[in-house]
């Protein structure tokens, strides 16, 4: 019982997150639910709870997403998470090695971004082959633990601007994404029971969370914003080295 509450702790914070970035929620979360309730209960959780969480956020900013990018990047993360559904399959046995690998490339792109915060450099246009690579990573990445949007991020601050269109956009994203992940769960049978109750529930959580992270978000600076993205970055990197 006290392990499904503080299941909820964590959904309820890394679910503020979730509103405030439109990234971060998952990520932040799964290392703590694995060790809480197990990776086959809350993967197929934080993924359905997740598309909930994106649903709000678009309908939000929906007049703000940025269309072709929305096209470019669910097209390229889409062949990657193909690819990371079917790598998972031969890392079942030792998924600790993938947390900590993941955890290694997310503390590496949220330094590097802090660093430039630091020093006030403007985002730069990244060449055509390094764009790419983010996505496919990030599809892969996300494939195989839905975590990734620190990858995704780091493509994504250099191409939208705007805060809204930065929250909207990426929440489209996961919308599409998440939702080939959850009927994958469906087919495969991760929703018992168990895990449905869990997620009904968590639901509410959900609901009170992302009120919490609307209002933060609407009192947040572009400065702010940025520097609180680069933050949870760095934290969703040193939170996966617990699994």
């Amino acid at each position: 019982m006290v392990r499904e509450l503080l299941f909820y702790l964590v959904v309820f914070l890394s679910n503020v997150i979730q509103s405030i970035t439109g990234f971060a929620g998952t990520v932040l979360a799964m290392p703590f639910s694995v060790l809480l309730v197990g990776y086959d209960v809350a993967k197929p959780a934080l993924n359905a709870l997740g598309l909930l969480a994106s649903v709000y956020v678009v309908v939000l900013c929906r007049r703000s997403i940025d269309r072709r990018e929305l096209l470019k990047m669910t097209g390229v993360m889409l062949s990657g998470m193909a690819a990371g559904m079917y790598i998972k399959r031969f890392f079942t046995g030792n998924p600790s090695l993938l947390y900590k690998t993941l955890g290694v490339i997310v503390i590496v792109f949220a330094l590097m971004n802090i660093v430039k915060s630091l020093l006030r450099r403007e985002e730069k246009k990244l060449p055509v082959p390094v764009s790419v690579a983010l996505l496919l990573a990030a599809g892969v990445v996300h494939g195989m633990f839905v975590c990734g949007g620190p990858l995704l991020v780091t493509y994504a601050n250099g191409k939208l601007r705007d805060k809204d269109a930065f929250r909207g956009t990426l929440s489209a994203v996961w919308i599409l994404l998440n939702g080939v992940l959850f009927a994958a769960d469906l087919h495969s049978g991760l929703f018992t029971a168990h895990t449905v109750r869990l997620s009904l529930i968590s639901v509410a959580v959900l609901a009170s969370a992302l009120v919490v992270g609307n209002f933060v978000c609407k009192k947040l600076s572009r400065k702010m914003f940025l520097n609180l993205t680069y933050i949870l970055m760095l934290l969703s990197g040193i939170s996966l080295f617990i699994k």
